[in-house]
Parts: structure tokens; sequence; C-alpha cells
């Protein structure tokens, strides 16, 4: 199980990565397109970057771990780490309205999210779904696939 501090520290490396307006669109871009993920040309044409910028944002996405690169012959694929997204809303949202779950219940009424995409509330606390170790990361598998280049 990770530190507190742990956390903490990935929370901040996330929301750093993501405070650049063209990595927020890429991020989100590539959250769009699920699974499937994009190749880089096709992400620089989305967003209107060139490609030599957009590298510069792709690899500091991929050290915050909040995307993840496939080698496809000549290109690059990228996927959103979907997993760390929604491992971060539970992070940020544990512990909302503690001991009023009531009060937690209104405040998820009013938000403007789709309820499945939130953690459950249980007993006043929002609990992540069953995640045994926060802020997961890539498969070993998918791992070793990206080392092999």
């Amino acid at each position: 199980m990770y530190s507190q501090a742990v956390e903490k520290r990935i929370a901040t490396s996330v929301f750093e990565s993501l405070s650049s307006g063209v990595r927020l669109d890429v991020f989100r871009l590539l959250v769009k397109k699920g699974s499937e993920g994009m190749v880089a040309g096709d992400i620089a044409a989305a967003v209107k970057v060139p490609p030599t910028n957009l590298s510069f944002h792709l690899k500091a996405l991929t050290q915050a771990r909040l995307i993840e690169v496939e080698q496809e012959g000549r290109y690059l694929r990228y996927r959103a780490n979907i997993p760390l997204m929604l491992d971060l809303v539970a992070y940020l949202t544990e512990e909302c309205c503690s001991g009023n779950p009531g009060e937690c219940l209104d405040l998820r009424a009013a938000a403007k999210v789709a309820p499945g995409v939130l953690p459950p509330v249980v007993a006043g606390r929002i609990r992540p779904r069953a995640r045994p170790v926060p802020f997961r990361v890539a498969s070993p598998a998918r791992r070793e696939k990206g080392r092999r280049r």
C-alpha cells in the first residue's frame, strides 16, 4: 500500500502535468478516444499543435503516467491512463463530507457528472471501487511491451 505522501506526490505530479492547456486538451482527447487511443500525428492535427511541440507535451504526460505509449510499427500510439484518472478522482473525494452522507449525496446530485463515474458513498465516506492500491499504473505486461522498443 502506498503512503499518503506517495499518493500526494503522484496527485501533485498529475495536476502539474495538466496545468498546460495543450496537455489538458491532449489528455481529454485521449480520454474521449478510450482504448483505441491515437497516433501522435493525429493528435497533433486534432489539437492544432506542431508535431515538434506536441512531443514535449506527450513526454510530460507520459512521465506523469497520465498517458501510456505503445509502439505500432513506425508509429507511437498514445492512450489515456483512465484507471489513474479514476483513482485520482477517488483520492480527491474519498473523505468528502465525512460523517455526513446526506450532504455528500446532495452535492453529488448537483454535480454535472454521470453518477456511475463517481466512486460510491458508503457510510458517509466515498470509497474507491475495489482498488487495493491507489494510483495504479500500466499493467506489467503493457510496461514490458513498451520497453521492447
